[in-house]
């Protein structure tokens, strides 16, 4: 049929002559897409890139920390300015040294306001980076004064907890803002802070004077402020581990500090072994920040001259029941080392807003959690078989994890970026932040081979102590690439460690890394019983782990907070979030549950569970005749002194000084 089609109007035909180029060419129903608009600032000019320059003049920054009811910081932070200043551009810390990723808390910052001659100022947050404030400069202003609230969460849905009734952790890159363009390096800072009546106050920050409950310190630079970390509280003890080395401790209660003396022996000897290990010391002094508290948000998170650490408050007094928590201690010590004073390179950034490159962690973290093992057993801090449970726990895991078959352990280096370790709905097929533990096994297996080429002459000890333990002089970095990596090692044994790393690494699909544990005369085997590190976490943590087994781990409730992908709870349809109410007929109970799984090996039909998922209920046959698993190390057969063995063994023990050890 042909349509008979409208005359156009003049008007109309007038109106087609002014449609933009192309628009008739668009087809039906659709319309010409806008203009792109550029991006600029609030104040039309990108905020200036970081300079090596000083900053012109010193910032005061002085915080009252008193209101611990309301988990309160207030913040009072004086900025000076050059004369002829008229717009000040400030940023809050995005990119946290150490964590990897930017995990700065500005949605902590509140009620901020700038003033100059005791005059409001007139500011605006940029639309794009919106960690920065442009700030309208009055003529003739020497200085901007900032205050401004920051609220520590008070639940752990809304954040890490960092102040409780009893103590807390200042943590500067908070709570303090910088000047845009400048190296924070550049930028001097006097700080001050006022803390409860009768607190003690541990950092690494120099020059601590006290009047009154206000304490101030030295004047510094901000990067130093920034990695210089307060812990305080009400219950607090010092000991001394070695010159220079101090253990600080705040707890809930002051019970929890009377750690017996052969195990405060025991970090003393990890000081001792660090520094054989290393041959150097790369601060001139070293501060252990610890919690034993499990009100304060947990955290193991490394700086130069202190590390944060949190334990659960009966790590020092309940020795053997708590054995599986105490790594974090061993591990953030050798990040002085390895971390801190060598650093990839891309990792180490000008500011605090310029994004950092995490593909190299796996050095960086995972040679670091090795060293974290290896020196928690020679020192006594954890047992031996405690770590060697850890171990067994990692390599258990690869060895039935989907996500390995599509994402490289480099790749799981961005997570820290773009996950920021969130919970993730399977996590066995997602993975995680493996760099760490599956990076620890690589170097193990790097370690064995250096030994078997050197008839145990060398091992990678001497890889750590040449690329780690140069002497540095105190507070400096020093950066590195792969090639510098592969070079060092060469230097310890030569191997084609190229090829050796760039297929363990960055090859997805690859088989379980357990050639190291074999190759130290070990083998990973399964037991119906919980190897002592995960006997430990469990009993503390009231939860189940069936992740070897059934495939899943519960809550004290019975409520599954993990289903492994592809295992038999899986593909029954158990997920994240249901809570088993029954198993074959009977109650839930963690020992009803692993009787019923022991049972089924040799039923002849599925055992069946009572499952709540929201307002649901269903009963679930699940298909599994695998008996309870759980990863062990165990010696291999014939094998008497073990290269595992000796690893773990302690060393000569360093001079208590901590002197140049270099051989």
């Amino acid at each position: 049929m042909k349509i008979k089609r409208p005359r156009l109007s003049m008007a109309t035909a007038a109106c087609i002559t002014l449609l933009p180029p192309g628009a008739l060419a668009a087809q039906p129903g659709s319309s010409p897409a806008p203009a792109a608009v550029s991006s600029p600032t609030t104040a039309g000019e990108p905020a200036p890139a970081a300079q090596d320059v000083p900053y012109s003049g010193t910032i005061a920054l002085d915080i009252d920390a008193t209101d611990v009811a309301r988990g309160v910081y207030r913040v009072t932070e004086t900025i000076p300015v050059a004369p002829g200043t008229t717009r000040l551009t400030v940023f809050l810390p995005q990119w946290i040294p150490g964590s990897h990723g930017p995990t700065g808390t500005l949605a902590e910052v509140v009620d901020l306001r700038f003033f100059a001659g005791g005059q409001p100022l007139a500011w605006r947050r940029d639309p794009v980076e919106v960690f920065g404030f442009h700030v309208d400069v009055p003529p003739g202003a020497a200085n901007v004064t900032a205050r401004f609230v920051h609220t520590s969460p008070l639940q752990s849905a809304e954040g890490r907890i960092t102040m409780t009734p009893d103590m807390l952790n200042l943590q500067w890159d908070r709570m303090s803002l910088y000047p845009a363009g400048h190296y924070v390096g550049r930028i001097r800072v006097k700080p001050s802070v006022v803390f409860p009546d009768g607190w003690q106050v541990f950092t690494a920050l120099d020059g601590q004077r006290q009047a009154g409950n206000r304490v101030d310190w030295a004047e510094t630079d901000y990067e130093n402020l920034v990695d210089s970390p307060i812990f305080a509280g009400r219950h607090a003890a010092r000991w001394t581990l070695a010159d220079g080395v101090n253990l600080n401790a705040v707890a809930d209660a002051p019970k929890q500090l009377k750690i017996r003396p052969e195990h405060l022996v025991t970090y003393r000897t990890l000081v001792d072994e660090a520094f054989a290990l290393f041959g150097s010391r790369p601060f001139d002094r070293y501060e252990f920040l610890l919690a034993l508290s499990d009100k304060i948000g947990g955290i193991g998170l490394e700086h130069h001259r202190s590390s944060e650490n949190q334990m659960e408050p009966e790590t020092f007094i309940d020795w053997a029941g708590m054995d599986y928590d105490r790594n974090v201690i061993p591990h953030e010590l050798s990040h002085a080392w390895i971390g801190k004073f060598r650093r990839p390179a891309r990792l180490w950034t000008p500011d605090y807003r310029t994004p950092m490159q995490d593909d190299l962690l796996w050095v960086y973290e995972g040679q670091n959690q090795f060293w974290g093992y290896v020196l928690a057993a020679r020192s006594g801090v954890q047992s031996k078989e405690v770590v060697l449970g850890m171990l067994a726990n990692n390599a258990g895991k690869f060895t039935q994890e989907p996500g390995r078959a599509w994402r490289s352990v480099e790749d799981t280096t961005h997570d820290p970026i773009f996950a920021r370790r969130k919970s993730k709905p399977y996590a066995s097929l997602a993975r995680g932040e493996e760099y760490y533990t599956e990076g620890a096994l690589i170097w193990l297996e790097a370690d064995q081979l250096i030994r078997a080429g050197t008839g145990g002459r060398r091992g990678l000890d001497d890889f750590a102590r040449a690329f780690f333990g140069a002497d540095s002089g105190g507070r400096r970095v020093v950066t590195y690439e792969f090639a510098d990596v592969v070079q060092a090692l060469n230097a310890v044994y030569r191997h084609d460690w190229a090829s050796f790393l760039r297929t363990r690494i960055e090859r997805p699909d690859q088989p379980a890394p357990l050639a190291g544990i074999e190759r130290a005369g070990y083998r990973l085997v399964w037991k119906e019983e919980p190897n002592p590190f995960d006997k430990g976490r469990m009993a503390h943590g009231k939860f189940l782990s069936l992740h070897h087994s059934l495939g899943i781990n519960l809550d004290k409730d019975g409520r599954v907070t993990s289903s492994r992908w592809d295992s038999a709870a899986f593909n029954a349809g158990i997920v994240n979030g249901a809570k088993i109410i029954a198993v074959n007929g009977t109650a839930y109970d963690p020992d009803v549950l692993r009787d019923a799984i022991t049972a089924a090996k040799s039923a002849s039909s599925p055992m069946e569970l009572l499952i709540q998922r929201g307002d649901r209920y269903a009963t679930v046959p699940v298909s599994y005749r695998g008996g309870l698993r759980w990863p062990w190390l165990e010696p291999a057969a014939g094998s008497r002194a073990a290269g595992l063995d000796l690893l773990l063994a302690p060393k000569r023990g360093a001079a208590r000084t901590g002197q140049n050890l270099q051989p």
